[in-house]
């Protein structure tokens, strides 16, 4: 298919195998549930039968956590657990589940965030228009974060660095930190996939996972739900609630966004050792009433109206259910609020 940036081009095919396998497989799911379009979710919500959907996709994706747990148990050299995907596919979320679920195999699960190893801001290079790009390898201390890890796999204590975004330097301000014999390290960031990041890392000690939101929902039986659709819906809700963004700023900074995701993320998602599909079969129906409040709001004669416009007009083919069905701990919790996890 043409991409955004070139639509009169079609760009040579390359396949994804593994991304393919786990959407297929999200679809056959969907189909077993008897909802293959946004039409037949709006029946099951319209019957009531909405908590029980609920509750059987979250059990799935529960089973699916505790499945690449027991991946991770039984390859015993894993001592690093890699975990990337684009914006708003509840990474973070994500991270605490399967901390759980590793707890439960009796390993002990330590996060590490890939975003506190930011080179100092005098170093962190900058983008075509002069401002500084933190999208890019290239921000990254990859030389510290790899002699770290290195330090840690051989038994050595580390002061980890917490990177503070005011002062735009690394602070060392936690104890020592050493690997214990059942431990391993949960890191989180988007160049996870990038072998340049974990480059003097042996292969055997890595386990890596590509996360992303691969809507299986159809509008009909002629019109796919594009996944960045559903991605940008979840960001617009959670910008607002937590960062206090409105989604006329959400929308305008959303292509930088993309662009960041083909170059820093998408080229890698094949080396994961496995894929996981946050998509929830319900979740447009849940935020629908969150993010129309903030659509609505953006006005007519701003750049952003057009895309807030078709925005809507794509709701409108939901109906609308509240939240209170949605658990704790469901990565959709990470976008509405109301969850157990910090994040």
């Amino acid at each position: 298919m043409p991409t955004q940036g070139e639509p009169e081009k079609v760009p040579p095919f390359e396949p994804q195998n593994q991304l393919f396998h786990v959407l297929q497989e999200s679809t056959k799911w969907g189909d077993a549930q008897g909802i293959e379009t946004v039409g037949d979710l709006n029946d099951k919500i319209t019957r009531s039968d909405v908590n029980e959907l609920v509750l059987v996709q979250e059990a799935l994706q529960e089973e699916k956590i505790a499945q690449i747990a027991e991946q991770v148990r039984v390859r015993s050299d894993v001592r690093f657990v890699l975990i990337a995907g684009p914006s708003s596919s509840s990474k973070t979320t994500f991270s605490h589940r399967l901390s759980v679920q590793l707890r439960a195999n009796g390993l002990c699960p330590y996060p590490i965030a890939v975003d506190n190893y930011f080179k100092e801001r005098e170093e962190t290079p900058k983008d075509e228009n002069g401002n500084y790009d933190f999208e890019g390898l290239g921000a990254v201390d990859v030389e510290l974060f790899n002699r770290q890890l290195q330090e840690l796999l051989d038994g050595k204590e580390v002061v980890i660095p917490e990177f503070n975004f005011v002062t735009g330097h690394k602070e060392y301000k936690g104890r020592p930190k050493k690997l214990k014999e059942n431990e391993v390290l949960v890191i989180e960031g988007i160049h996870c996939l990038n072998p340049e990041l974990t480059r003097n890392l042996p292969d055997e000690n890595k386990f890596k996972i590509y996360i992303s939101a691969l809507t299986q929902l159809n509008i009909d039986e002629h019109n796919r739900i594009p996944t960045t659709d559903g991605r940008l819906i979840r960001r617009i809700v959670r910008d607002a609630r937590t960062r206090g963004t409105s989604a006329k700023e959400t929308i305008r900074m959303w292509p930088s966004v993309r662009k960041g995701e083909e170059c820093n993320i998408f080229p890698y998602q094949e080396e994961a050792d496995v894929m996981f599909n946050s998509a929830l079969i319900y979740e447009l129906a849940v935020l629908k009433p969150y993010v129309e409040a903030q659509l609505f709001g953006i006005e007519r004669e701003c750049p952003e109206y057009l895309e807030a416009k078709r925005l809507l007009k794509f709701l409108d083919y939901f109906v609308g259910i509240g939240s209170e069905n949605v658990p704790a701990n469901s990565l959709l919790r990470e976008f509405i609020g109301g969850g157990c996890f910090h994040v």
